[in-house]
């Protein structure tokens, strides 16, 4: 099944459109890239057969597209289970991304027909329900990977996901990677050791400073990939945009490549704008889609716009009086309007109120019963509260304005310079990264498909952890007797590993498309930056026997009926 690289013009692609609430709507917009509309895509007779074959691949890369790139029943052929049922993917090559393709395609040709596939999930990818389309994206996910694990249980899985793909590919890797296995063993998902790679391009959810390799050993590059992704061990500076989302990977840490480029605020938002946090949330609620196409913002989204943000405000209260002793407190009404604000909040049980009234000779409640003398004495703490606020509302927000005065919009997702599009163009060789990190995940997904071939043992933390222990049991063990205190050393030798020469592996270059602006268009690679990097992979003891790759049934596809 051929990788097939799109040729279309400028004139058939969708455009940035700049809204005039650009700083209201930067959060949804800077997780969701405008691309390419795909669509009258074929497939010839031959591939309908490859995709149709009984043969579990040894590993399958799960491509989650940003907004507006993903396929859609009726528009595309969409993978079904051998009962008929659709599933909500496509097979690459039935469906073609310019961003994405030059990574999950890259290990196809590097391996034997039947070894490797990669498939698109479908979902709304859309910035009319953002969080809606989110969820569903996550779910889709689940569902596909599920559906491949119950026919090909010794299949692997890497999983790609791009701007509003990348929020999604997050929170689907942090659920399977914190998973707990049931009593029989089995996970609710899939086992996260099938999991071997996961690469997140525009980390929304990326923690301040984070490093591109979250609990690798070494921050440089994943485990059990010894290429260096750059000389540094340290990210950008600044922390993504929906911090909510952010959290650990579990049994995924030292596994996932989290890619975030200087300037894209959708990952390296500077600390202290916490005003820009509470607009991205809010844009996380909106129709941004309706309100880019008008341009403005109508009586519809106008009033969406007064609902969300109302619905905010009686939550912010309500949650203010259900804390008894909240004047008494350091949080301040700013971050009590971010963190209600976020779609997923959950309100607290209300617990007893604070009642504000007073008088000049004593402080009751409506029945004229003196309040509790805590209630009271709450209220002392007004003037102190007023002066935490101002503090709390300047010092949280010393980087905001200088965003918001250098185009926050133009400098993220600005066709021909956002750095939102840096992935396929951030090669610096002269310092120490000669790969974009586009061409750096090709890489790692086409060891990674060669390992799954060869059915070698999953390099994870935990074994390269074990075979260490193992190495360093050729130790002295001192026994004594009760007789006498004498000792007598007992050595326990280490098994021997047969060294295996590691093969080396020219790095993946993706196809420059001819006559394609940079962006927003397709990315252009610099054929400067492609210089042969040798990629080094370290072996692991093979104190397991290879797992062959078993044969059942595989999703299968339908053809595409023409939309009415």
């Amino acid at each position: 099944m051929p990788l097939r690289v799109t040729t279309r013009g400028p004139a058939n692609r969708r455009r940035l459109v700049t809204s005039a609430v650009a700083f209201v709507s930067l959060g949804a917009l800077a997780v969701g890239a405008a691309v390419l509309t795909t669509s009258g895509l074929t497939t010839s007779d031959a591939d309908v057969e490859l995709a149709s074959t009984a043969t579990c691949y040894d590993m399958v890369s799960i491509a989650v597209g940003g907004r507006g790139d993903t396929p859609s029943n009726g528009e595309t052929k969409m993978l079904t289970l051998p009962d008929g049922t659709l599933l909500p993917a496509a097979l690459a090559g039935d469906f073609q991304s310019d961003w994405i393709d030059q990574m999950v395609g890259a290990p196809k040709s590097a391996v034997k027909d039947g070894s490797y596939a990669a498939v698109y999930i479908d979902y709304p990818a859309n910035l009319a329900t953002y969080e809606s389309a989110v969820d569903t994206g996550v779910a889709n996910t689940q569902t596909v990977m599920k559906a491949i694990v119950a026919s090909c249980p010794n299949t692997r899985f890497a999983i790609v996901g791009y701007s509003e793909g990348a929020d999604v590919t997050r929170r689907t890797a942090m659920e399977i990677g914190n998973q707990t296995a049931g009593a029989d063993g089995k996970y609710g998902i899939v086992d996260p050791s099938q999991v071997v790679g996961v690469v997140i391009l525009a980390d929304a959810g990326r923690t301040d400073g984070q490093t591109a390799f979250p609990g690798s050993q070494s921050g440089t590059n994943p485990d059990g990939f010894d290429t260096k992704y750059q000389n540094s061990n340290t990210g950008p500076a600044g922390a993504g945009a929906l911090p909510a989302t952010s959290g650990s990977f579990g049994a995924l840490d030292g596994k996932v490549a989290s890619f975030c480029s200087e300037g894209d605020l959708t990952c390296s938002m500077p600390k202290n704008t916490s005003l820009l946090h509470l607009a991205a949330n809010v844009g996380r609620q909106l129709d941004i889609d309706s309100i880019q196409r008008d341009n403005t913002i109508t009586p519809a989204t106008g009033v969406d716009m007064a609902m969300v943000l109302g619905r905010i405000a009686v939550a912010a209260f309500s949650d203010i009086a259900s804390q008894d002793n909240w004047l008494a407190g350091d949080e301040t009404f700013l971050e009590v309007l971010i963190k209600v604000s976020e779609p997923g909040y959950t309100p607290a049980d209300p617990t007893t109120k604070v009642s504000a009234k007073t008088d000049t000779e004593a402080v009751t409640d409506e029945d004229d019963t003196p309040l509790p003398a805590e209630n009271a004495i709450n209220l002392a703490y007004l003037p102190s509260k007023i002066a935490k606020e101002v503090i709390g509302f300047i010092g949280s927000n010393t980087d905001t304005i200088p965003v918001a005065m250098n185009d926050p919009y133009g400098q993220t997702l600005g066709p021909g310079s956002g750095h939102h599009f840096d992935y396929w163009r951030d090669s610096d060789a002269s310092n120490g990264k000669p790969l974009t990190s586009a061409q750096y995940a090709a890489a790692w997904l086409t060891q990674l498909a060669k390992d799954a071939q060869a059915g070698k043992p999953i390099k994870s933390a935990a074994v390269q952890q074990q075979a260490l222990l193992v190495a360093q049991t050729a130790t002295t063990t001192p026994t004594t007797t009760s007789a006498a205190p004498t000792t007598t050393t007992v050595p326990s030798a280490a098994p021997y590993v047969a060294a295996v020469p590691a093969p080396v592996v020219a790095p993946v270059v993706p196809p420059v498309v001819p006559g394609v602006p940079v962006d927003p268009a397709a990315p252009v690679v610099d054929p400067a930056a492609t210089a042969a990097a040798e990629v080094t992979v370290a072996t692991t003891p093979e104190a397991t026997a290879a797992v062959a790759p078993t044969t059942s049934v595989v999703p299968t596809t339908t053809t595409a009926v023409p939309a009415k």
